[in-house]
């Protein structure tokens, strides 16, 4: 007689636990949400970098990974400002003055230097 009043979540007669089984399933479900949610997060860096082609791409995989293994924020936000933020290439104006300088040599009319050495009227007799 007092069956009727009892909610739906106390457990039945027969052992099966409903709130039990869908707190279950909750908290699965939840738990791979976060964990989705967390690598997602994680890989914003990644995805900036990859889609302007960043040159230092690596770097800010590297800064990533070391923020998801480590939990430490300030690798994720270096990532992030390296993903962001192109730095200027050095090397670019060092490799045009090298060209330039060995354009005016050739330009000269200097004769390049045998690739070889020339053999020595000694060594011809031999």
């Amino acid at each position: 007689m007092a069956t009727g009043h009892i909610p739906s979540y106390v457990t039945q007669a027969d052992g099966s636990d409903f709130l039990l089984t869908f707190m279950f399933v909750f908290t699965v479900l939840v738990i791979v949400l976060i964990g989705v949610g967390y690598f997602t997060l994680h890989s914003i860096p990644e995805k900036i970098a990859h889609e302007s082609n960043h040159p230092q791409f690596q770097l800010v995989g590297i800064l990533a990974l070391l923020a998801l293994f480590t939990h430490n924020g300030l690798f994720w936000v270096a990532a992030i400002l390296v993903a962001g933020f192109q730095f200027p290439d050095v090397a670019a104006p060092l490799r045009a003055i090298a060209d330039a300088i060995r354009s005016l040599g050739n330009q000269r009319g200097d004769e390049p230097l045998p690739a070889e050495p020339t053999q020595t009227t000694a060594q011809r007799e031999q």
